[in-house]
């Protein structure tokens, strides 16, 4: 995964140098130590070690990894280093991918949301402790849970073209209602007394090793603590597409000549005669 991530993006620097793009060596190193250095240390740490044994462990390593590890990776701007490297033709496909309801639809903040709790609730049924106790499938989740946060927040950082002023408005709105449903699961793990996660009878003879409700308690701490912090990023950037988006249409409203305002004015105002009526 790692080198797969690390050698795409250096072909991209590369491939955009060719066609006398100078992409910033900023951006490189964002993209190699926030968001492939944080997938190392997630998958090659204690989390990646203990996540089969320590039910905690491996709720705080799938939480970082759909919510930090994409992060990361859209710091390095990969989608405008792929439209570099790719030229006009790369960047029109590019747009018209975003542009499509599917991806409009990832790039949403309330499906993104509920998408993500959805997944969470998984930690409040046995399945959470077949996953992790299986080698195989405990090693495919490292690799495509942090595709699938890539993929929802790719969307969500470059949609501020595509998105109209007033549905980002109420999207950001809805958005302090709606983050908070990511944090129920971990809520609910937190306040629960049974233990339900069926492979959490390891012991160790270690002294600060947790016995399973305790395992699971710290795990519900995690995740809702990880589910509280990922909501601050993910209204900054609704904020800065509604920004955005407000300077957009002023610029389009400014470039208009008297008689185009003119006639936009009258149409508005008809419309409002008309909804009275």
């Amino acid at each position: 995964m790692l080198l797969v991530a690390g050698a795409s993006y250096l072909w991209g620097v590369r491939a955009a140098g060719r066609r006398g793009v100078e992409w910033p060596l900023t951006r490189t190193l964002l993209f190699f130590g926030l968001g492939l250095g944080s997938y190392a240390v997630v998958e090659l740490g204690f989390l990646g070690v203990y996540s089969g044994e320590l039910r905690w462990a491996f709720t705080t390593r799938i939480a970082l990894l759909i919510f930090v590890v994409p992060a990361g990776v859209v710091v390095g701007r990969p989608l405008e280093l792929a439209e570099a490297a790719t030229g006009p033709t790369g960047a029109a496909r590019i747009a018209r991918l975003l542009a499509s309801r599917l991806v409009r639809l990832f790039g949403n903040a309330m499906f993104a949301t509920v998408f993500v709790a959805a997944i969470f609730c998984v930690f409040l049924t046995p399945l959470a402790g077949a996953l992790r106790s299986n080698p195989l499938t405990d090693a495919l989740l490292g690799v495509i849970v942090p595709i699938v946060g890539v993929v929802l927040v790719l969307p969500m950082a470059a949609l501020s073209a595509v998105h109209t002023g007033l549905f980002i408005t109420i999207e950001f709105l809805l958005a302090f209602v709606e983050l908070l449903i990511d944090s129920v699961p971990g809520i609910l793990l937190r306040l629960n007394d049974s233990v339900v996660d069926a492979a959490a009878t390891t012991t160790s003879s270690l002294g600060w090793w947790p016995n399973p409700l305790h395992d699971q308690h710290l795990a519900g701490d995690m995740l809702w603590f990880i589910a509280e912090v990922a909501d601050v990023p993910v209204l900054v950037i609704l904020l800065l597409r509604w920004m955005r988006s407000d300077r957009r249409e002023a610029t389009q409203y400014d470039e208009l000549d008297d008689d185009e305002y003119e006639r936009l004015t009258q149409e508005h105002l008809r419309g409002g005669r008309a909804e009275s009526a």
